[in-house]
């Protein structure tokens, strides 16, 4: 590989990263962020809820506009709006105005990554495969390392270290980006030539308003419920509201041309299905811990944030360690076997949750922990690989697309659980009783690892 896709490379690696750290680095900053503005988590946890949902939206409806507009355009876009959200969130007046910034560093990150992959597909042809397995390694890694770069940050300066670390990268990415990545191609003349309203049913934009104000709305409506400690008719009118939207989005999708989730594929191919509903499952699991496990020793155990950045680094080491141990052993044997152990280890470590105390040793966290990151390791490459073999090849760019959609709304659902769950206050009953729910869970996916396992073998 010649030193021009090197740096071509390392300019796009440097973008990408920034959304997967961003989303990771948060989970070590909610207990200072709720003592900061004097908030419970029920609405502290927007700062989780806002990110992905404005990821889920961004990403596909940023892919689409790269093929019009130009792939180089919109990555150093999406800089350039990371740039001003990274300057702008630490001066925040309000929580409010948090929020709103960080929806635009969403916005802004997923505008490289909807891409990023894509410029280095097209412009780097010599050894390709690898090139795309070390941008994989910049998502993976960033993602891992998150919440130890949020401790220490938090821990030797404030908060709003998490939202001014990104600036290095942004600039770094911006000025190499700037050089190396070739310019883009005239637009097509279907581009130049298209309407705003024919961009707008393109990327569905009825179908994005109906899914984010139902979701939205269903969330409020919900967690209204938990803060408030009793139910009264705000929360259910506005529940009711989203639940009834979000049926408008169903129907909707299912009569439009250009779906933006399209959920036909669903009911065509029920074995693709059931991948993502336990891929969204294995998500809810693994967000639970994620994003629970560092408030509950920062509130109820009275951790640093450094120390704990510290312990939450072996659940990221453990995923990246097993990740590629996951690869050779799904080549040889088939994902099944891998997701089943991953379902075992997310049902003991959701146990081991059960058992925690405030008494709990340490290594007992680093237990939990690392079953969780092993058992995450084996699911990326375990799942992606069920994924490819239920679906067909024709429609693999949409089963894609229908994939990081279950991630999403896996992370949504965890954060959603944890706020039901714990709501204004973590202790250690509530993580028992949210440990309790993810043992649930995670049998339920030993369940379904194990009749796809005793189906597929009835019919070999």
């Amino acid at each position: 590989m010649g030193a021009h896709n090197r740096w071509l490379m390392i300019s796009v690696g440097l973008g990408i990263l920034l959304n997967p750290l961003n989303s990771s680095m948060i989970s070590v900053a909610i207990a200072r962020l709720q003592d900061v503005y004097r908030l419970d988590f029920t609405v502290v946890s927007w700062i989780i809820f806002s990110f992905y949902i404005a990821s889920a939206i961004a990403q596909p409806v940023m892919g689409r506009a790269s093929d019009l507009f130009g792939r180089k355009k919109i990555f150093l876009t999406g800089l350039v709006v990371s740039f001003v959200a990274s300057l702008l969130a630490p001066i925040s007046p309000n929580f409010g105005w948090l929020i709103v910034f960080r929806i635009v560093q969403s916005i802004g990150t997923s505008m490289m990554v909807a891409v990023g992959m894509a410029i280095v597909r097209i412009h780097i042809t010599e050894k390709q495969a690898t090139a795309l397995s070390v941008l994989s390694i910049f998502l993976s890694g960033a993602a891992a390392i998150g919440p130890f770069i949020g401790g220490v940050l938090i821990h030797y300066w404030d908060w709003s270290a998490i939202f001014l670390v990104n600036i290095p990268f942004v600039v770094a990415s911006l000025l190499l980006g700037w050089r190396m990545i070739p310019k883009d191609e005239a637009a097509s003349s279907v581009a130049h030539n298209m309407s705003f309203q024919k961009w707008l049913d393109l990327i569905d934009a009825r179908g994005i308003l109906l899914f984010t104000v139902g979701l939205v709305a269903l969330l409020v409506g919900l967690l209204s419920v938990k803060s408030s400690g009793y139910v009264s008719w705000w929360p259910i009118m506005v529940g009711g509201i989203g639940l009834v939207t979000l049926g408008a989005f169903v129907r909707h999708e299912l009569k439009t041309t250009s779906p933006f989730i399209p959920l036909r594929t669903f009911a065509k191919y029920p074995a693709m299905t059931w991948v993502n509903i336990e891929f969204m499952l294995a998500n809810v699991l693994f967000y639970s811990l994620f994003f629970g496990l560092p408030s509950y020793l920062q509130m109820v155990r009275h951790v640093s944030e450094f120390h704990t950045g510290m312990l939450m680094l072996s659940l990221g080491l453990c995923s990246l360690v097993a990740s590629p141990i996951a690869g050779r052993w799904i080549d040889k044997s088939g994902p099944r076997p891998a997701l089943f152990v991953s379902a075992i280890l997310m049902t003991f470590g959701s146990v081991w949750l059960v058992a925690f105390n405030q008494d709990s040793h340490v290594i007992s966290v680093c237990v939990a922990l690392a079953a969780f990151g092993i058992s995450n390791g084996l699911n990326n490459v375990g799942m992606q690989a069920a994924l490819f073999k239920s679906s067909p090849k024709e429609i693999i760019g949409v089963a894609s697309g229908l994939f990081q959609t279950s991630r999403y709304l896996g992370t949504i659902l965890s954060s959603l659980l944890i706020g039901m769950v714990m709501g204004g206050k973590f202790s250690a009953e509530g993580l028992q009783v949210l440990g309790i729910i993810l043992t649930t869970i995670a049998l339920s996916l030993v369940l379904m690892s194990w009749r796809r396992e005793s189906r597929q073998r009835g019919e070999a």
